[in-house]
């Protein structure tokens, strides 16, 4: 009999013996009494005992990531307006964390844990940001280039709202691209088609332009070759007239002939100035 009644209580002390894994803090909500309510001492990683009027809660401390999507699921997105009061949508994703020293506040705040929590207080939050940030831009800036500071924006806002709630929140980024419809989506790439036909034309423009100089420069180069040439032509030619004198010319005319004297001669005529 004592030894059932032993087995019994080592029993009942295992069950009531609850563990705090790692990466966790631990909760105790008192259920009755003075003391009701929750114990703002975070448990770290261990065993403890939890007495029959308390309840043990777990949260992660690690840093936790959350996507909000459309799917078949029936899981959602963000919509939200542009200046122009165009709908968009995103789907979006954060990473946060709960730190150590606030999850007590946290609790005793919402009584929920960190699902819930990223659910509805974390989702609450993205979402007016989302709404104030998209408020001041048009679609154009937000599909397009503008793209960065508008989620940087909208990262900020959060931040700043889940730090009222003792909530850390590391990053916001975007699944894709914003949403927008299609008849932006359409103008848009005109438009950019047409920014990049006017590049094009730009380039052969400027590709034509210094054609034409290369073959400018081509054309001043044989010019100037073709006058330089013939002023060296003509330099010869002057200096070959001024050496041409009467002698010269009969000296050469002596050196071209044969010795043959030709048959017929005109009256007085000499091949050779025998003088």
């Amino acid at each position: 009999m004592k030894k059932l009644l032993f087995a019994i209580l080592l029993g009942a002390l295992f069950v009531s013996c609850s563990k705090v894994p790692a990466g966790n803090v631990g909760i105790k909500f008192y259920l009755l009494g003075k003391d009701k309510g929750v114990d703002y001492e975070a448990l770290g990683p261990g065993r403890y005992w939890i007495g029959i009027n308390e309840e043990l809660f777990l949260f992660p401390t690690q840093r936790q990531n959350k996507v909000w999507s459309d799917d078949e699921e029936g899981n959602r997105g963000f919509e939200f307006q542009s200046k122009e009061g165009m709908k968009l949508s995103a789907n979006v994703g954060i990473e946060y964390q709960i730190e150590e020293v606030n999850v007590p506040r946290v609790f005793e705040m919402y009584k929920k844990g960190c699902e819930e929590i990223s659910n509805i207080v974390l989702r609450n939050a993205v979402r007016d940001a989302f709404n104030k940030a998209s408020s001041t831009r048009t679609a154009e800036q937000m599909y397009g280039e503008g793209k960065i500071s508008f989620i940087e924006e909208v990262k900020k806002i959060a931040t700043e709202k889940a730090a009222e709630k003792y909530i850390k929140l590391n990053d916001i980024y975007l699944l894709g691209n914003v949403g927008v419809p299609e008849s932006v989506t359409i103008a848009l790439n005109n438009k950019i088609k047409a920014m990049q036909e006017a590049e094009q034309r730009e380039n052969e423009i400027r590709g034509a332009e210094a054609q034409a100089k290369k073959d400018i420069a081509k054309a001043e180069g044989e010019a100037k070759s073709l006058l330089t040439k013939a002023k060296a032509e003509a330099e010869a030619n002057r200096i070959i007239s001024n050496s041409l004198t009467p002698t010269l010319v009969e000296y050469e005319k002596i050196k071209q002939w044969n010795g043959i004297l030709p048959q017929v001669q005109g009256s007085g005529a000499s091949i050779v100035n025998l003088k």
